[in-house]
């Protein structure tokens, strides 16, 4: 385990103390779940990217088309 400072302007810290409070959290908690949150979508979107940029476009659309079409049945 690490221990990071980071400095945030007074509202904003007062508002994380406030809102880790209403889930019955730490700050600390709150913000290593947010951390954790931001890291896992900044790796999804980068798993996406290089699918998409390796992918064969004309069958993403097929899968697409048929997506939208059993949508349109329900």
């Amino acid at each position: 385990m690490s221990t990071l400072t980071i400095r945030l302007p007074d509202d904003t810290a007062q508002r994380l103390k406030a809102l880790a409070r209403s889930r019955g959290s730490s700050t600390n908690r709150l913000v290593e779940q947010l951390s954790v949150h931001a890291l896992a979508v900044r790796d999804t979107e980068n798993h996406f990217r290089a699918m998409a940029a390796a992918g064969d476009v004309h069958r993403a659309l097929e899968v697409l088309d048929r997506l939208d079409s059993e949508d349109k049945r329900n």
